[in-house]
């Protein structure tokens, strides 16, 4: 026997070309599917990066919202405020005529058309208060509230209670809950 061929070396040894060859294909195919799960997650982290925008937008668009809300609410307030404030202000200034037309039709006289048109000019002037929403404080027979009235005197009286306004001197007057002027009075028993 001469020449005994190795066929196991002859089969294992693969030429250097086709090694190559072998190689090159199976790294394409690892770079394919790594290039395609790279554009994946590049897919992925652009739509998180947009997801992430649109949720910090809408974040900002509510907190905006919710700023114009208050300062709305706020105007509103302060508008109100205000109109109740130069409203009574301006009643504040005519109230001393109120408070005449109530001395004169407390004062007797022989005219009874005199007394009578006292008596419509000083209703006519209470209702157009009232339309503006002032409301008078009398507080007599009441408990004395510093709230609302000033105490310019104190007397004692065993008919009266503690505390209780005995009598109105000039009667208050108020917008809602604002008032424009404080009654005085005198408490007795204080």
């Amino acid at each position: 026997m001469g020449k005994d061929i190795d066929l196991d070396k002859e089969t294992e040894e693969i030429p250097e070309e086709e090694q190559t060859a072998e190689n090159t294909e199976e790294t394409a195919s690892e770079n394919s599917e790594e290039t395609s799960a790279g554009a994946e997650k590049e897919e992925l982290s652009e739509t998180d990066k947009l997801k992430a925008e649109l949720a910090d937008s809408k974040d900002k668009y509510l907190r905006l919202m919710a700023e114009y809300d208050n300062f709305r609410k706020r105007s509103a307030k302060e508008r109100l405020e205000l109109t109740d404030s130069a409203k009574g202000n301006a009643v504040n200034e005519i109230l001393p005529v109120f408070d005449n037309f109530e001395r004169a039709l407390g004062t007797e006289t022989q005219d009874t058309a005199y007394k009578q048109g006292v008596e419509m000019i000083f209703k006519q002037f209470g209702d157009a208060l009232g339309k503006l929403g002032v409301e008078i404080i009398d507080p007599i027979g009441e408990t004395f509230d510093p709230n609302i009235a000033n105490a310019v005197n104190q007397i004692e009286d065993p008919e009266l209670g503690e505390n209780v306004v005995a009598q109105v001197f000039q009667k208050g007057y108020k917008i809602g809950n604002k008032v424009i002027r404080y009654a005085m009075v005198v408490v007795a028993n204080p």
